[in-house]
Parts: C-alpha cells; sequence; structure tokens
C-alpha cells in the first residue's frame, strides 16, 4: 500500500473518531442512567440485565465480526460497522418499553462489535510494526476522550432536548462519519487481502481457534475486559449512590476520570514505542508495561473509603490509566504475534471473550448491589483482575516473538 503522509494521517484521524462514536453510543445508557430509570421505573437488576444483554449482543456480533473485517477489508468494514451501529443507537430514541430497551441494546452491542476487530487492522495496515503501538495507544487515548465528552455533553443534549434525543443524535453523527470516510478511502487498497490460494483461505477461517496464541489473548480480555465494562457500565452509578452526584453533577467527576484513561493510553503507546525503537524485545517491552498498567488498578477499593468524591476520581482515573495502558499492550500483543490476515478474526474472538466477562461482571454487579453488598466485592475483583491476566500470559506465552511483517 502505498500512500502519502497526509492520506495515511487522515485516515488514520478517522479511524480514531471512529472509536470516539462507538464508545460515545454505547455510554449514553449509563450517563442518563439516573434520569432513564426514574423515567421508566427500571430497578439496579433491571439495568444490570440491561448492561448484560448488551455485553451477550457484542459477544455473539463479535463471533462474525472479525470473520466480517478479514473478509470486507479495513476500507468496507469500518464503514459497514459505524454504519450499522448509528442506525440501532437512533432506535433508542423511540423505544417505550423495556422488551424494545432490551432489542435495542441487543442491537447495539451486535453491531458495535464491528468497531474493535475493524479498528486493529486498520491500525494495523497504516503502520508499521514498531509504530502499532503508538497507533493503539492513540485509538484508545481518543476512546477515552469519547468517555470525557459523554458526560460532558449527553447530559446537557438531555436536558435541552430529552433523553431520547441524545441518541438519535449520535446516531446521526455516524451517519455523517460514514460518508466522511468513504471519501478519504476512495481509491486506497489497505492491503489486508488473505492468501491468494483458496486453500490457505479455507485453512486460516478455523484454525485460528487451535492456535495457542489465540486462547492467550482470549483470557486475558476476559479478565481486562471485566473490569473495563464494569466502569463504563457503573461508575455513574457509583458516584450517584456514594456522593449523591446526578445529572450535570456527574459531568466533570466521570470526564475526570476518563482523563485517566487518555493518559494511560498515551503513555503505554509513547514508552512502547520508544523502548522498541530502542532495541527492547516485543517481550519485554509487553510484560513491563503490562505489569505497571496491573498495579494502577490495584488501589481501585480505597475509593470506597474516601469522604469527598474528588480522591475517588483520582483513585478511578488510575485504575482507567491503568486498564488503557494494559490493553494497548494487549492489542499491540495481537498485532506482533498474529499474520495480518488474521488480525480481524483473533482480535474479534478476543473482544468475544471480553465482552463475556463484560456480560457476566454486568449482570452480577446488578445482583451485588440489589442485594445491598455494595461495591466492595466489585472493585475487590477489579483490584486483581489484571494481575491475574498477566499471570495467564506469561503461563501460556513465557516468550513474546515478534512476527515479521510479511502479510502472511
Amino acid at each position: 500500500m502505498t500512500l502519502s503522509p497526509r492520506r495515511r494521517w487522515l485516515l488514520f484521524a478517522l479511524a480514531l473518531t471512529a472509536g470516539v462514536l462507538n464508545l460515545v453510543d454505547r455510554q449514553i445508557i449509563s450517563v442518563l442512567k439516573p434520569t432513564i430509570a426514574t423515567d421508566l421505573g427500571w430497578s439496579d437488576n433491571d439495568y444490570g440485565t440491561l448492561a448484560a444483554w448488551f455485553q451477550g449482543g457484542a459477544a455473539v456480533g463479535f463471533l462474525a465480526a472479525g470473520w466480517i473485517v478479514d473478509r470486507l477489508g479495513a476500507k468496507w468494514a469500518s464503514a459497514a460497522g459505524v454504519a450499522a451501529w448509528s442506525v440501532m443507537a437512533m432506535t433508542h430514541g423511540w423505544a417505550t418499553s423495556f422488551t424494545q430497551f432490551v432489542a435495542c441494546r441487543i442491537g447495539l452491542g451486535a453491531t458495535e462489535s464491528m468497531g474493535t476487530p475493524s479498528g486493529v487492522k486498520t491500525i494495523a495496515a497504516l503502520f508499521p510494526p514498531h509504530r502499532r503501538s503508538l497507533g493503539f495507544g492513540l485509538s484508545n487515548a481518543m476512546n477515552s476522550l469519547g468517555a470525557i465528552l459523554a458526560p460532558l455533553a449527553i447530559p446537557l443534549v438531555a436536558a435541552v432536548w430529552g433523553w431520547r434525543a441524545a441518541f438519535v443524535a449520535a446516531g446521526l453523527l455516524g451517519l455523517a462519519w460514514v460518508l466522511a470516510w468513504l471519501a478519504a478511502s476512495r481509491g486506497v487498497d489497505f492491503g489486508d487481502a488473505p492468501p491468494a490460494l483458496p486453500g490457505d483461505v479455507i485453512s486460516t477461517d478455523k484454525a485460528f481457534l487451535r492456535e495457542g496464541r489465540t486462547w492467550t489473548i482470549a483470557l486475558a480480555k476476559v479478565l481486562s475486559d471485566a473490569t473495563w465494562w464494569l466502569m463504563l457500565f457503573w461508575m455513574p452509578d457509583y458516584f450517584h449512590r456514594q456522593f449523591g452526584l446526578s445529572g450535570t453533577d456527574l459531568g466533570p467527576p466521570l470526564a475526570l476520570a476518563y482523563c485517566g484513561s487518555a493518559v494511560g493510553s498515551l503513555v503505554a503507546g509513547f514508552a512502547a514505542n520508544r523502548m522498541m525503537g530502542r532495541g527492547a524485545s516485543a517481550d519485554r517491552t509487553r510484560k513491563r508495561l503490562m505489569l505497571v498498567s496491573a498495579l494502577c488498578v490495584v488501589p481501585v477499593p480505597l475509593a470506597l473509603h474516601v469522604t469527598s468524591y474528588w480522591p475517588a476520581v483520582a483513585l478511578l482515573a488510575l485504575a482507567l490509566a491503568g486498564h488503557q495502558g494494559f490493553s494497548t499492550n494487549l492489542f499491540g500483543l495481537i498485532a506482533d504475534v498474529t499474520p495480518r490476515y488474521k488480525v480481524g478474526r483473533v482480535t474479534g474472538f478476543g473482544a468475544f471473550c471480553g465482552n463475556l466477562g463484560g456480560a457476566a461482571i454486568s449482570k452480577i454487579s446488578g445482583l451485588v448491589l440489589a442485594a445491598g453488598l455494595g461495591y466492595g466485592p466489585l472493585f475487590g475483583f477489579a483490584a486483581v483482575s489484571y494481575l491475574l491476566a498477566l499471570g495467564w500470559i506469561q503461563l501460556t506465552m513465557p516468550k513474546i516473538v515478534l512476527l515479521e511483517d510479511t502479510g502472511v
């Protein structure tokens, strides 16, 4: 693929923007949870059920998403994915019953599953191996920008036009993105087609499930993504329950907490880029940065023992920074050890497993809170989840060996 630097960075910028839209669309319901729950009479268990259905829809979607992305290629997969999830986001604006909301959440989860494998595949195609960590770091940071902007912008839209308008507005932004992407990628060959021989194509469809690296990534995603989804879906409720915040009052604490995730992404991406650029091995780079990231999450239970919400914001920001640092290097690990034409499938399957973990923690959270146990057990799990994930990686992949960027 021959691209001018300007075109390459334009496409990368649009890919980053797609990640922002993906996160904003899924976060609307959590930011507006107190308002929507009051309006529609939802309980904590109801909200946990909705979150679990979303994760379940995403998990099932990821089983097909990786294959679809590898078949369509980064260009068309990105356009199809953003268009589909934007339409599903808009449908929330007309849902009135709990059953209708369940259907909307399943549909949104299933269509948003295109985002992760298409994003990873696009970055893997746009950048050489030693620069991909920086690309993934910037990508995760921009996704965090969506998490920062959402609690600031969504309550304002809801305050002026109602909570239903927030879903519709987000969907319209996504459809505008699709037009911009198709214009910018016109005539571009991303070089991510599968091998030319039909026998090779057929053999790679399911062979990746028999490869140890796939399962290394899969369980690491289960453990790390569970904590991410716990924070994403339940952090607004935590601030509401612990400190009585709701509506626009939630905006600044949530935005500042998610600033931590942006910082974690950028620091991890730049650090990995610098270490590998100076000759450090992929094994040393990934595992050291993952360990530092995992340790950042360990203090999160202390957020239950502070008397004001700003120290809690700082602890949650540190935990989110740890998650994104870990995630940046986990995505880098996928690109390090996976042939390019399999990246979509391996990423999709890993995300499928991660969303199973997210679905489980979402439902468990609702049950734990409904039982009056509070956030203690949930934050306790979060504190050790990344160390467990890194332990699994070390056990099953004692040495990470960088796959040469041959395209096969």
